[in-house]
C-alpha cells in the first residue's frame, strides 16, 4: 500500500529521521487544514524537529507532489494536499477510516493507565485476521513515543477483547460491556462512519493529544 512512499525514504547519505507515521499523519493533518500549514504548525503536530519538519515537506512536495505551496496575493499560507496526494489518503482511508479523540475516563475499565493520559482511536478496516493478541500493536504504540495501545475486534454484533489463541469459541469471547461499546459506536457514526464485521478498533495513549494520535496510527499500520 506505501510503494509510492518509498521515494520519500530513498538518500545517498543520510536517511531521513521521519517515519511512515509521519508521512501518513502529515497527509491527514494537510487534508484537515484546506487554508495551508506551516512546517512549525506541523513540527508541533507531529513531533518533530524543526530540520526534520522542513526535510518532510520537502520530499512530500518536490519528490512525490503530494503537497504544494497555497498562495494568496503573493503571500505563502502554507502547504496543502495535491490532486495526487489526495487520491494516495482517499485509498488510505478506505483502510483507516478516522483518527479521532477520545475521553479517557469513559475507558477506565478496559484500558490501564488512563489517568493522566489521552486517547486517540483509530478505525481500521476488515483487519481482525492481522491481530493476534495486540502486543505488537501495543509495542508500535510506545515505539513512536505513545504509553500503549488497545486492540478492540468487532465481530458483527459485538466488540471483543483479542484472543491469545485463534481457535476459540464464542462462549470463550471477552466481551466490551455495553456502556463501553455504545460510546464507542456513537463517535465512529459521528464521523459519518460505522462499525462493519471484522473491523478493528485501535485505542492509543499518550502523555498529550499529540503523543496519542501517533500511537494509535502507528498501532494501526501495523495491520494494514
Amino acid at each position: 500500500m506505501f510503494e509510492e512512499l518509498d521515494t520519500l525514504f530513498e538518500s545517498p547519505t543520510i536517511k531521513p529521521s521521519f517515519e511512515i507515521v509521519h508521512v501518513i499523519l502529515a497527509l491527514f493533518i494537510f487534508e484537515e487544514n484546506k487554508e495551508g500549514i506551516g512546517r512549525y504548525r506541523l513540527q508541533k503536530e507531529l513531533i518533530i524537529g524543526s530540520g526534520t519538519a522542513r526535510s518532510l515537506i520537502k520530499k512530500l512536495n518536490q519528490a512525490i507532489s503530494f503537497i504544494r505551496v497555497l498562495t494568496d496575493e503573493n503571500k505563502r499560507k502554507g502547504h496543502i494536499l495535491t490532486k495526487s496526494g489526495f487520491e494516495f489518503l482517499k485509498k488510505l482511508k478506505r483502510k483507516i477510516l478516522l483518527i479521532e479523540e477520545g475521553e479517557p475516563s469513559i475507558l477506565k475499565d478496559i484500558i490501564i493507565k488512563t489517568e493522566g493520559n489521552y486517547i486517540f482511536f483509530c478505525l481500521v478496516r476488515e483487519a481482525t485476521e492481522k491481530i493476534s493478541n495486540g502486543i505488537e500493536q501495543r509495542d508500535a504504540a510506545i515505539k513512536i513515543g505513545g504509553v500503549g495501545a488497545t486492540c478492540l475486534l468487532f465481530d458483527g454484533k459485538n466488540l471483543i477483547f483479542p484472543s491469545h489463541s485463534r481457535n476459540y469459541n464464542e462462549k470463550d469471547q471477552i466481551k466490551v460491556e455495553d456502556k463501553i461499546s455504545d460510546y464507542i459506536r456513537n463517535l465512529i457514526n459521528k464521523k459519518n462512519s460505522r462499525l462493519e464485521e471484522n473491523d478493528v478498533v485501535i485505542i492509543g495513549l499518550g502523555k498529550n493529544p499529540e503523543k496519542a494520535r501517533l500511537a494509535a496510527l502507528n498501532a494501526a499500520l501495523t495491520i494494514l
